[in-house]
């Protein structure tokens, strides 16, 4: 082993001798260069794929924002349709914008139809993200604000619109709760009706059933009805205060509503209205 040793460096040693020291010299300047280019060309690879990424994720989110603007469905104008769940029994199962018209409705509007949970459900507020204000005056809670586009858009479909909607049939009211940690609860009300401008829309509905607890009768316990029941309570807003509060609900919640002396939910919400099917059969038989 030693014997092979020795005679690799005489062997090397020579080799130095026979390259010369410039040699070697530009030897490694040549192997300096390169490793340098190939420092900068992984550089630039990881340039690219960062490029790549950015481009994928703007290509993502242009096709959701076409998603949200395709989310008005248009149904040819061939008849017109009272309500979410005369559209679903025709056929229709696709989330999205409608055009409906109520039978007491002067004009035709744009209204959320849920075609999900056995579908026709039509959506007469939606809360998500924040991205619409209602801390609004009454005359906005009347005729209805917010994004009547986007399928994940904020809105308040319009107190005359619940009124002719509720009007025409008994319907059921669903109000879908999603708390900040993302669980989700119903509440659900038979006979959900609203009155007319004359009675400040007037809420009433019947039995609860559901996940999310009694919050609209107050039927959770039976001693806070006298302030939790909000049936028969009309409707108040910052500028017009209809509640038994000494104060303004809607002022200190940011909100107009059928307030007694306390709020619903916080959260994310959906309010949801679906006619009956007996009244839907009459309709249909007409």
């Amino acid at each position: 082993m030693k014997i092979l040793i020795m005679i690799d460096f005489v062997l090397a040693a020579s080799l130095m001798d026979v390259i010369g020291s410039s040699d070697l010299q530009k030897c490694f300047q040549e192997r300096i260069r390169l490793q340098g280019q190939v420092r900068l060309l992984e550089h630039r690879v990881k340039q690219q794929q960062l490029k790549i990424i950015q481009l994928l994720e703007k290509k993502e989110i242009q096709y959701s924002d076409r998603e949200d603007e395709n989310s008005v469905i248009d149904l040819g104008g061939k008849r017109q349709y009272s309500d979410c769940a005369e559209i679903y029994n025709e056929g229709h199962k696709q989330n999205g914008f409608y055009k409906i018209k109520p039978i007491q409705s002067p004009r035709e509007f744009f209204a959320f139809c849920d075609m999900s949970e056995g579908g026709g459900w039509t959506v007469f507020q939606r809360r998500s993200d924040g991205s619409q204000n209602f801390d609004r005056l009454w005359a906005d809670y009347e005729e209805g604000f917010g994004n009547f586009v986007l399928k994940n858009g904020e809105f308040w479909l319009g107190n005359k619109n619940l009124h002719y909607l509720t009007n025409q049939g008994n319907y059921t009211l669903r109000i879908d709760l999603t708390d900040f940690e993302g669980e989700r609860r119903f509440a659900q009300y038979a006979r959900f009706r609203v009155a007319g401008e004359e009675h400040s829309y007037e809420m009433s509905c019947g039995e609860y059933s559901g996940t999310a607890g009694d919050s609209l009768t107050g039927g959770f316990h039976p001693e806070v009805k006298w302030w939790a029941d909000h049936r028969g309570m009309k409707f108040s807003t910052r500028d017009r205060d209809n509640d038994n509060y000494e104060g303004n609900c809607a002022e200190e919640e940011k909100a107009g509503w059928w307030f007694n002396s306390r709020d619903l939910s916080a959260g994310k919400t959906e309010a949801h209205l679906r006619r009956d099917s007996t009244y839907c059969a009459t309709q249909a038989g007409q």
